[in-house]
């Protein structure tokens, strides 16, 4: 198998990006914006952290933080008004019997973000939900994401506080690691999965799907286990210049991965499952026109990249789709819709990005 060298991608953390108006207005017609009781800022008055290990006693990167005690009850009950915006439209009826068990906080990563755990009084079933400051960026991938894949995400802004439901499933590390050879996993169903994560990723542009920002959801059916990949994190979308850097397969974290799923396909196959995500993502396209125009709009005027990263994309995208249309666009947003127009001409056979 030759598979073509991976850019580097070591890139300096990306800025935050302010929510627009534009896309303020937008958040708020569809119900994304809401008034909360807790503010990201807010949860950065803790008094006291503790490093949070595993199982195995290794660092998780995340820190269990404490609240002064004549604050710790309120915000408690703050943030459970919180779940129950995101869960069920704020009724607290249905959520009396929960309670916030743990707050976690994280220093890696542009997002810095807090997990909240929630737990059920009755059965100990546990939930989680995090709170981000609120980027531009993240906004648009986790919008794009409800309307071109084939998840749907809760999420809730509020000035500068993201608030975002947790995504299960096996970080794609662990996945990879210890599942990627199990008996009732068929072989090519994983190659099948990854082909359509990675056309995904690269015609909405979501960048940086290294292992550890999506997850495999495993699935069993009456045959066969089902997998599906799904992001995770969406702090990349439409910055970096860099055509590999929207494509999956070309991540040095994911090579082990890659060089499983290539194995197990032929290049016909490979085309026809490039062509069958891009067939489902121009319908999902089609069902919600109106909102994914509503949204493009302001992605269109919104600066969340920089000039010469926004031209490096446009050419290379153009030279990819064989297209001169690309020269006219001025913005990430542009470049989506353009590349949305690109898979709906479907210019002859579709190209193939991952190669056996």
């Amino acid at each position: 198998m030759d598979m073509l060298q991976p850019q580097a991608v070591a890139t300096k953390r990306k800025p935050t990006f302010p929510v627009s108006e534009g896309l303020r207005t937008y958040l708020t017609r569809y119900k994304r914006e809401r008034d909360l009781p807790v503010t990201y800022e807010r949860l950065r008055n803790f008094s006291e952290a503790i490093p949070l290990v595993d199982a195995e006693g290794k660092n998780t990167l995340w820190d269990t933080v404490i609240y002064r005690s004549e604050e710790m009850l309120a915000l408690n009950e703050a943030l459970k008004q919180v779940y129950a915006i995101l869960k069920v439209d704020g009724d607290l009826s249905v959520v009396s019997h929960l309670y916030v068990d743990r707050v976690d906080f994280c220093t890696f990563g542009n997002s810095t973000p807090f997990r909240i755990r929630i737990v059920n009084a009755y059965n100990d079933n546990q939930d989680y939900f995090y709170v981000k400051k609120a980027d531009a960026s993240r906004v648009y991938g986790l919008e794009l994401e409800h309307l071109l894949s084939p998840n749907r995400l809760n999420f809730i802004t509020h000035g500068t506080t993201l608030v975002e439901e947790h995504i299960p499933g096996l970080p794609g590390d662990l996945f990879t690691n210890h599942w990627l050879k199990r008996p009732e996993l068929r072989p090519v169903r994983v190659a099948k999965e990854l082909v359509k994560f990675n056309e995904r990723c690269f015609v909405r542009l979501l960048g940086d799907m290294r292992s550890y920002n999506f997850v495999c959801v495993v699935t069993p059916d009456f045959e066969d286990t089902q997998i599906r990949i799904r992001a995770m994190d969406f702090d990349q979308q439409s910055y970096d210049g860099r055509l590999n850097f929207y494509l999956p397969q070309f991540f040095k974290e994911n090579a082990a991965l890659a060089l499983f799923c290539t194995k197990q396909l032929r290049p016909e196959t490979v085309k026809q499952y490039i062509r069958e995500e891009q067939t489902l993502i121009l319908q999902r396209a089609e069902l919600a026109s109106l909102r994914l125009a509503k949204l493009l709009e302001p992605m269109c005027l919104d600066d969340i990249s920089t000039p010469d990263r926004i031209n490096m994309l446009r050419d290379s995208l153009g030279e990819h789709y064989k297209r001169c249309q690309y020269s006219t666009c001025q913005s990430m947003g542009a470049l989506v819709r353009e590349n949305i127009e690109s898979i709906r001409l479907h210019l002859g056979e579709p190209v193939p990005r991952f190669i056996p």
